[in-house]
């Protein structure tokens, strides 16, 4: 299993446009990129991160070059980011 961590800053009154984002693409996540198991959104004091469950590494890899990504979510979320996002694989032990 392999996690994919994406950490956004967003200011405070865009939160809810962002976790619109999330809900409005989140079934597509889990029915139509192989290898995703799951996703989920978590807000804090100072960032807003979306982790993302998959089979394996090269899974979570193929996934930031998808369109669904670069375009779609990405294309979303632009507008709304105060800086550029931190993006983590993790491959669990």
């Amino acid at each position: 299993m392999a996690m994919l961590e994406i950490t956004l800053k967003i200011a405070d009154e865009n939160r809810a446009a962002a976790a619109g984002v999330y809900t409005k693409y989140r079934q597509a996540f889990l029915d139509q990129v192989p290898g995703a198991k799951s996703k989920q959104l978590l807000v804090r004091g100072d960032d807003v991160q979306v982790l993302h469950g998959f089979a394996s590494v090269s899974d979570a890899e193929a996934y930031l070059s998808s369109s669904l990504f670069t375009t779609d979510v990405v294309g979303e979320l632009s507008p709304l980011l105060v800086a550029g996002p931190e993006v983590r694989i993790y491959e669990e032990a």
